[in-house]
């Protein structure tokens, strides 16, 4: 019986320290990111939109979507780019227009004519 109430807390300290850190790393990967992408010159580039998927999360009392999609440059190159869901309903699989981005961020997407 004692050496549960000697281990209980040292692994209580264990898994609070690993989770604080989760939350830390994570937190620096998206600074280091941003900071990235606003360095990063602003393209805008002929593409076609070649794929659209949607991720669905849940949580107990809350939904989350996040929409991406993959645009496909001249030169046979892809990048899929996290889009809101407003512009993500607007775009179909073919359209072709110019993408601009910036680093990883998507900018917009104006479909040709």
């Amino acid at each position: 019986m004692d050496f549960m109430f000697t281990v209980f807390p040292l692994l209580f300290g264990v898994m609070f320290c690993f989770v604080i850190g989760m939350f830390i790393f994570v937190f620096v990967k998206l600074v280091r990111q941003n900071r990235h992408d606003n360095k990063s010159p602003r393209l805008s580039v002929p593409a076609t939109v070649v794929a659209k998927r949607d991720h669905r999360s849940y949580n107990r009392n809350h939904h989350y979507t996040s929409y991406h999609v993959t645009f496909q440059f001249e030169s046979g190159d892809r990048l899929e780019m996290t889009v809101p869901g407003g512009e993500f309903g607007l775009l179909c699989e073919g359209d072709r227009g110019t993408l601009t981005f910036q680093g990883t961020r998507y900018l917009s997407f104006e479909r040709e004519l």
